[in-house]
């Protein structure tokens, strides 16, 4: 009985015998003679994964010539990654011992092999064309064996392999393959920094309890070193920084905190540079920003304010009026043996009680207004 296969131009077709492989047909018409229906026809679209990888590797190893003339083959050993091209369009990132059949014709198939034994940066050009991988007509496939960083201006990144510090990254593009080893990469402001420490309860020495928030500036100087020594460098610079207040709050007097603030400041200061010396963080200011205090306490510190400032303030008063007596005293010494200073003093004194009068009435004359408002008399 004869029966005919028809293999399109788009296709690639195999001749199975018993649902065992024959051979490969190529595009046309093919008639067979099988009286038994004992043939069959298995095709796929050229250029598309050949996903029958028995089929492939009995090509392989029986039929060399025939799959070196229809497969594209792409095997990857353990130490190898590959970027897989169609039509020179990135399409696919391979993981190594990867293995990829595709059978030739419309698509031009390229495979480019990445050594990975010791490289695991990934070459600028190639992370270029990675950046933004959602813009891209075609979605790249398997870009999670990629780690893609940007590190924007003002920041640099501290890049570990395999749980060591390996070297900082500037700002820009950059990617690194992750296969057979492990990659982590942290973004760290390069910039001066503020840290505030707030809400610390405090005793002092003398037993008050104080709440202190305070404020400190920093940077790294040398961020390399700084990740080498530090695991997490602010939270080992924030815990320091509780210690060193502790400590300048907790030896010290009430009084003498609040008299000289500025104390605090350079005891926190000293203790946070000479525990970070030699470990590449730079420690700008460090300050107060206030010091509050339990309410009972204010009410009473309050009271002692205002008693001093009300002691203060009666002598002043003492001071002015032993002043003032004294400078009447002095008057009164020129005036007794000065007629002409006492008959000055007398018109001043006229002059600033006319100030309060609104009318005056004159009887008797200009002479009874001066010789008879004030009565002079001889001593």
């Amino acid at each position: 009985m004869l029966k005919r296969f028809v293999v399109k131009k788009s296709e690639q077709g195999a001749l199975f015998r018993d649902a065992d492989f024959e051979r490969l047909l190529p595009a046309g018409r093919h008639h067979f003679f099988d009286p038994l229906g004992r043939l069959s026809l298995t095709t796929w679209p050229l250029g598309a994964p050949m996903t029958d990888t028995a089929l492939a590797d009995y090509l392989l190893q029986q039929q060399p010539a025939s799959a070196t003339a229809h497969l594209e083959v792409m095997e990857l050993n353990e130490d190898e990654a590959g970027l897989r091209y169609e039509n020179d369009v990135l399409v696919e990132v391979l993981p190594p011992g990867s293995r990829r059949f595709f059978w030739k014709g419309r698509v031009r198939h390229r495979l480019q092999r990445v050594d990975l034994k010791d490289a695991y940066v990934v070459a600028p050009a190639l992370a270029t064309h990675l950046a933004q991988p959602a813009l891209r007509e075609r979605a790249i496939v398997g870009l999670t064996g990629l780690l893609l960083v940007h590190v924007p201006a003002y920041h640099c990144a501290v890049l570990r392999v395999d749980g060591k510090v390996a070297r900082l990254l500037p700002p820009d593009r950059h990617a690194f393959w992750r296969f057979n080893r492990e990659i982590q990469v942290e973004l760290v402001d390069a910039r001066w920094q503020t840290m505030e420490v707030s809400g610390q309860e405090i005793l002092s020495r003398d037993k008050v309890g104080l709440r202190v928030n305070l404020a400190a500036t920093w940077r790294f100087s040398d961020m390399l070193l700084a990740f080498e020594k530090l695991a997490k460098p602010a939270e080992h610079l924030y815990r320091e920084l509780q210690f060193g207040l502790r400590a300048a709050v907790g030896t010290r007097l009430l009084d003498e905190l609040l008299d000289n603030r500025q104390l605090i400041d350079e005891l926190v200061s000293a203790h946070v540079r000479r525990k970070f010396d030699g470990f590449g963080v730079e420690i700008g200011s460090v300050g107060v920003k206030d010091i509050v205090l339990p309410g009972e306490m204010k009410a009473i510190l309050a009271k002692v304010v205002e008693a001093a400032k009300a002691a203060e303030a009666n002598v002043i008063r003492r001071r002015e009026e032993t002043a003032a007596t004294r400078s009447l005293l002095n008057t009164a010494k020129v005036m007794e043996d000065n007629p002409t200073a006492l008959r000055l003093k007398e018109l001043e004194t006229l002059e600033r009680v006319a100030e309060r009068i609104d009318r005056i009435s004159v009887f008797g004359g200009l002479e009874q207004v001066l010789h008879g408002l004030v009565s002079l008399r001889s001593a």
